[in-house]
């Protein structure tokens, strides 16, 4: 039994052991690329009957009155949502160590960057 191998059977052999480790690479990729989009996919919600389905009245609109003790004036916002620009406010006053009563923000715009 003769169990030298020669330089062509080595190569042939690592080529075949790296071609199948890159086939079940694949395989796993395809896998989980498949997986993602069945769990991506968003059921649509069950229609309401006519019945149920009413107009949402809109919220009244806030008096402007007095303002509040510890206010800083109006805030402009340019296309940034309220949530986003509550959540920049905190962040900003968390930052600084400064009560967010005490600060003053005039507007928050958002840049997009191309």
């Amino acid at each position: 039994m003769d169990l030298k191998m020669n330089l062509g059977d080595a190569a042939i052999d690592a080529v075949m052991g790296y071609a199948i480790v890159f086939l079940g690479i694949a395989l796993l990729v395809l896998v989980v690329v498949l997986m993602g989009r069945i769990m991506s996919r968003k059921k649509p919600a069950p229609a309401a009957p006519a019945a149920e389905r009413q107009p949402v009245p809109a919220p009244a609109p806030v008096p402007a009155g007095p303002t509040a003790p510890g206010t800083a004036g109006d805030l402009k916002l340019y296309g940034t949502p309220d949530r986003d620009a509550a959540m920049i406010m905190a962040i900003v006053a968390d930052e600084l160590k400064i009560p967010l009563n005490e600060l003053r923000f005039i507007s928050i715009r958002e840049v997009n960057k191309k």
